[in-house]
């Protein structure tokens, strides 16, 4: 009632003066909203869902060149790939520009954008394109002339490199890149690029720290739900070809018939976008789901099992990939359980998949249950003696350090030292060894420092790349061709994919590199910020500039000049130099450090456990000597009295303080550099940052006062002037427990 009479009051005669006011307090309202939108405005808030595939408005002083060469799009849509390609192109174009390029059979105006294929496009046909150097998955991006009229062009052999060729081409747009006279030639350095999910069947991620499993295996195969497409989607994105859906401690029921069906449907929504399902086999399978009584690789029953469990898999996955297989490490069942090798294990699985093109990939992290004289030797005693005895369809997976992903490692000795066998390079995505996803830690400069590291198997310039890539054995013992990537990946159910916003700086540059192990991190640091945050130069900069100082900063709090293993026992989570007993010594600190009131570091030169011979003479010469050893690799290779002098000058003890104290400042800096780019950040996910970035200093505090409290005890000398003693005394940090870290397990 009260509404209506205050509708008749306005009617009543006499009212002008209210009326006058009513104007102008409207007109007064109007000129504030204008104001508010001439005023600067907080970025929109985010969540990270939409990872780099952002594709949010370029500003409109900017567009106009954009969309004169995107007057129009002619992209075929008759196979699924093509369909997926074209709606990629359409939301991207859209979200960019804010209205897609109409459609059209035909480039029939100025300006258009032709993707296709010579046998899709027949004007791509005529154009005549050199494409045959590009192979299945490569591309060109050029600027042409049809009929007089201007168009780009993205080309391939293939639907999959048609579609790696319009990822490239939104990817100019997200980071500015000007359109003009494009002649982008590109193919992928290695075959496959693959990423490894660590998910278990109950949904568990092993050393996961972004949730659960993305893998709903309940609900599958009938419910299929749209973030496996925008996984894909962002799998194709970054060049990523292959995906192994379950852990490498799998579980034998992956292999029966119910899950089977649910790879399958996982694998129709992957077709399209180029990415193959591959899936980790248990050994003892034929034993545990096969009613056999062995699984000796040599009994023609168990040889017999696996072929036809491979017809099984590829019934329902034509275009299945194979088997990912870790045995005989960290009580895996494997060949050795009945006295065979693992050519013996390796070849009878690929015997079975060989008929439908298959591949086994057969991993070397191995080391024995009994206590060797240095674990960082076992993968190169077992794997060197078998090279040249794998099938051609076998792969052997090495990590690119010999101990277990640790925050910096000298490069495995296996690159270079099997030149008759593919070796195919396995990093870790997800951060166990790095701060979880609570520390910001880009990943780049570690992958870079590997790929780029130096075997001089075949002289100078034989880097791990080349190795990985086959073109340091190609044309002379290399037979097979088969290369490759894997990364163990850190995605999960939390909205942004990988438990923070700048974790997934490590998935896209871990498929980039995989793409081309030559690009540089830095370069994919920039490309990264400009898709996922802004291209603001004031934004850019800084961002870069803490993603490629974050990883050393990490190395320094953590494990500075070569020492490793210094974690928490079991759950990985913080520090624990003071680990020592259980059941095996190469699972604790002590066993790593070798602390002693004379000093530290682990004796791996020829006067100690020798693993320095497992490299190339020059490599071995340079690691066997303390003073040419890089001191980022210092105490990895030498046990070094706490006076030894360092290349500063200053005692080795004092530099340890120093180096985990420099580390905490880093983050302190990173903490500031973020806390000034507050308004140019969407303020749902700079408040994520902020918080992870204050965890990471409370915990790299924790790691630089621990660290020094334990070692501390045996060196007996004071901290160099200027520098802080820790918060607490020893026994405080060695009381802390961590049960239910995640991750575990």
């Amino acid at each position: 009632m009260r509404a209506l009479h205050m509708v008749r009051a306005s009617r009543t005669p006499g009212d002008s003066v209210h009326a006058a006011r009513q104007r102008t307090g409207f007109f007064a309202i109007a000129l504030l909203l204008l104001a508010a939108l001439l005023l600067p405005r907080p970025a929109q808030a985010e969540d990270g869902y939409d990872l780099w595939l952002r594709y949010r408005p370029i500003p409109e002083s900017e567009a106009a060149p954009y969309r004169a060469r995107m007057a129009q799009l002619v992209a075929p849509a008759t196979t699924p790939s093509q369909q997926a390609t074209r709606d990629e192109l359409v939301r991207g174009l859209g979200g960019l520009l804010g209205t897609a390029p109409p459609l059209a059979d035909a480039a029939s105006v100025e300006g258009a954008l032709i993707v296709g294929t010579p046998t899709s496009s027949k004007q791509i046909a005529r154009l005549g394109l050199a494409t045959k150097d590009l192979g299945r998955e490569g591309y060109r991006i050029r600027s042409v002339e049809i009929d007089g009229r201007n168009a780009t062009v993205i080309a391939a052999n293939t639907d999959a490199g048609a579609m790696h060729g319009a990822f490239h081409f939104l990817r100019l747009l997200q980071t500015r890149q000007p359109l003009a006279s494009l002649d982008i030639r590109e193919a992928p350095r290695t075959q496959l690029r693959m990423l490894n999910h660590w998910d278990n069947l109950t949904r568990h991620v092993e050393r996961g720290y972004a949730g659960e499993s993305i893998w709903d295996w309940h609900k599958l195969p009938d419910y299929l739900s749209p973030r496996y497409t925008d996984y894909a989607r962002a799998n194709a994105s970054i060049g990523i070809n292959a995906t192994v859906l379950n852990n490498v401690n799998a579980s034998a029921q992956q292999l029966t018939p119910m899950y089977i069906e649910k790879a399958a449907a996982l694998a129709n929504v992957f077709r399209p976008y180029g990415i193959r399902v591959f899936l980790s086999a248990r050994f003892s399978a034929p034993v545990e789901i096969g009613g056999l009584k062995t699984a000796d690789p040599l009994d023609p029953q168990v040889r017999a099992w696996w072929k036809a469990k491979a017809d099984e898999i590829y019934k329902a996955i034509p275009d299945f990939g194979g088997f990912l297989v870790k045995a005989n490490s960290e009580g895996q069942p494997g060949p050795q359980d009945y006295g065979r090798t693992h050519a013996d294990g390796a070849n009878m699985m690929a015997d079975a998949v060989k008929p439908h093109g298959g591949i086994v990939i057969w991993r070397a992290f191995v080391y024995s249950h009994e206590t060797p004289d240095d674990r960082a030797k076992q993968a190169y005693n077992e794997f060197v003696p078998l090279d040249g005895k794998f099938r051609g369809n076998v792969m052997v997976q090495v990590k690119n350090g010999a101990i277990d992903f640790q925050p910096r490692e000298p490069f495995h000795p296996l690159f270079g030292a099997m030149p008759k066998t593919p070796l195919m390079m396995e990093f870790q995505i997800t951060k166990e060894y790095l701060g979880f996803a609570t520390h910001l830690a880009y990943l780049g400069p570690m992958f870079e420092e590997t790929l780029r590291a130096d075997t001089y198997a075949r002289g100078k310039g034989s880097t791990v790349a080349k190795v990985i890539d086959g073109e340091l054995h190609r044309g002379t013992l290399f037979k097979s061709g088969l290369t490759g990537m894997a990364g163990v990946a850190n995605i999960g159910s939390d909205r942004n994919w990988s438990g923070s916003h700048f974790d997934q700086a490590n998935w896209y540059v871990f498929g980039r590199l995989a793409w081309n192990p030559e690009l540089s991190s830095r370069d994919i640091a920039e490309e990264w910020t400009r898709m996922t945050f802004s291209n603001d130069p004031d934004v850019v900069q800084p961002i870069v500039a803490m993603m490629m100082g974050s990883r050393e900063a990490v190395v320094d709090y953590m494990t500075p000049l070569g020492l490793h293993h210094l974690m928490g026992r079991s759950h990985h989570y913080g520090p624990g130099p003071w680990v020592e007993g259980g059941p095996r010594a190469d699972w604790t600190s002590v066993y790593y450090h070798r602390a002693t009131k004379d000093g530290i570091g682990f004796d791996r030169t020829t006067r100690g456990s020798d693993a320095v011979s497992q490299y190339a003479k020059p490599v071995a010469a340079q690691f066997d000597d303390p003073a040419k050893t890089p001191e980022e690799f210092l105490l990895w290779f030498h046990h070094l009295p706490w006076d030894y002098t360092t290349k500063s000058g200053r005692t080795l003890w004092d530099e340890l303080v120093v180096h985990y104290s420099r580390g905490v400042d880093a983050v302190a800096d990173m903490r500031r550099t973020w806390d000034g780019l507050s308004g140019k950040i969407d303020p749902e996910r700079h408040a994520q940052v902020a918080t992870f970035l204050s965890i990471q200093q409370k915990e790299a505090q924790w790691w630089r006062d621990a660290s020094i409290a334990y070692f501390q005890t045996f060196s007996q000398r004071p901290l160099p002037e200027g520098y802080a003693p820790p918060a607490h005394p020893l026994d405080y940090y060695e009381s802390l427990e961590f049960p239910f870290a995640p991750g575990n397990g």
